[in-house]
């Protein structure tokens, strides 16, 4: 019975959102809520989402002033330098811009925390998108799928896990898996250059006036902060000929026409006028901005006290007067309420699914239903396991708590924890993608994006990255198959 209302749960959660019926955070509450009472959870349904909740507290600490002082930084000029860069680069190429959105992901993603990979990807490549009138969805898909690839290495968190339950060497673990990493990464840019090639064609069917005839993409016509004040850079470089599309990019409003939550991510890194800039002090930023990086690579204090330390040296310095202190608090209070309220929310499923046993049933189930006859290939279903299974359970769950018995069961048939544990990682690309993960939920939050909408476009991308990365595994002999 817990399995079925186990699966039942998820399920019905998953078409809720997908299908915009419920919003996350509403089908977070109460679709566990019902499932809980069912499986008898009574009263004590309230001590377990306490429980579950007081474990994500630190979490949304940390979510809260990481966009505090992300929000800050970007509302004082930090990034500004680093969007006209890319811009000078990328062109006005929707194909080249969301592969640098991919390239930029993963170059984040070496500090191994995601949160801080998608603030910095969102700041710097959301106004981009808006300003080419791209889709945000698809760079909420491409953030999600190479940071979830990259989350393999072993300071991530996941490789860590599963050498720490199976009592490996970290280094055992992954350097077998490079291969696989890189097969993954490869996958991730094949995507997408698809993609943009996708958004490309979309935007010439939708407005051939900007983008058919007059559209170059070699990159010599690219878009400006300035540019998109006066054009002026734009018709000079083109003959007039992009006249039409000056104009109309002209007519974007910052954050993509919308009038309310002024002073958001996305709004804010638009107008190179805006009061908040600090011009003069942007090596001071810069240099607490590195100084938090340093600390968070370190891991010698606790990440939410940094990033509270470091909003709040950001909010002195950079306005010294307590009204604008304020303000700037209020003007990131939109993000931080959709984020925060996301974690809480998540905590009833997590309680729930912990509390009523769900997670270890449903566990037990799917080591009981592989036969005999599969015993030799179990570090591949490990591998095909892990995708759904640490998409609606915890890293913790998955690997402290339903990867050891898979493995004592696979010791039979001669694979060594070694396999195990390597197969065991490969579904992380689809892992990231879980609501149950708060940096995605910051990633869709900050760009605006209905969590539906990410999963429509990118769960069966990360499926591909997943199953690419357990093929090359097994071909490359790091995943072996037993006897």
């Amino acid at each position: 019975m817990l399995v079925l209302l186990g699966f039942a749960m998820i399920a019905v959660f998953m078409v809720l959102i997908m299908t915009k019926k419920m919003t996350p955070v509403l089908a977070l509450i109460l679709v566990p809520t019902i499932f809980g009472l069912f499986a008898g959870a009574g009263l004590g349904i309230g001590d377990m989402v306490m429980k579950s909740m007081a474990s994500m507290t630190s979490t949304a600490a940390l979510l809260m002033f990481a966009i505090i002082y992300f929000g800050t930084m970007i509302d004082v000029g930090l990034f500004d330098p680093l969007v006209r860069f890319i811009l000078r680069k990328l062109g006005n190429d929707p194909a080249k811009v969301v592969l640098g959105t991919a390239l930029l992901a993963m170059a984040v993603s070496l500090d191994g925390d995601g949160s801080t990979t998608f603030i910095l990807t969102t700041a710097a490549m959301l106004p981009v998108y808006l300003r080419l009138k791209m889709s945000p969805v698809v760079l909420t898909c491409v953030a999600g799928l190479a940071n979830g690839t990259m989350n393999i290495l072993p300071w991530g968190g996941p490789t860590a896990r599963a050498a720490s339950a199976l009592k490996l060497n970290v280094s055992e673990v992954f350097v077998p898996m490079v291969p696989g990493l890189i097969a993954g990464l490869v996958v991730v840019l094949v995507f997408s250059w698809s993609l943009g090639l996708m958004e490309r064609k979309r935007l010439m069917v939708a407005e051939p006036e900007r983008w058919g005839a007059a559209a170059s993409y070699d990159g010599g016509t690219a878009l400006d902060v300035a540019d998109v004040k006066n054009g002026s850079a734009l018709s000079k470089a083109s003959g007039g000929r992009i006249g039409t599309r000056t104009a109309l990019l002209q007519k974007i409003t910052p954050g993509g026409g919308s009038s309310d939550g002024a002073g958001t991510l996305a709004e804010t890194a638009l107008d190179p006028t805006r009061e908040t800039l600090r011009p003069k002090l942007i090596w001071f930023n810069f240099a607490l901005t590195l100084a938090i990086m340093v600390l968070l690579v370190m891991d010698v204090l606790p990440l939410p006290y940094i990033f509270m330390v470091g909003a709040g040296i950001a909010l002195l310095v950079n306005f010294p007067h307590v009204k604008d202190q304020a303000k700037a608090l209020v003007a990131h209070g939109q993000s931080i309420v959709a984020v925060v309220s996301m974690v809480m929310a998540a905590a009833v499923l997590t309680g729930v699914l912990n509390g009523t046993g769900m997670v270890k049933a449903m566990s037990e189930w799917l080591v009981a239903i592989i036969p005999a006859s599969m015993g030799p290939f179990m570090a591949i279903i490990t591998g095909l396991l892990s995708i759904p299974m640490t998409f609606f359970m915890s890293n913790d769950a998955f690997y402290f708590g339903v990867l050891p018995i898979l493995s004592e069961t696979a010791g039979h048939y001669g694979l060594t924890a070694a396999d195990m544990a390597r197969a065991s990682i490969t579904g992380q690309p689809f892992h990231m993608q879980s609501p149950l993960v708060p940096a995605i939920l910051l990633l869709v939050s900050l760009a605006k994006v209905e969590l539906g909408d990410h999963h429509k476009k990118v769960l069966w991308r990360s499926a591909v990255v997943s199953l690419v990365m357990l093929l090359v595994g097994v071909l490359t002999g790091a995943i072996g198959i037993g006897h």
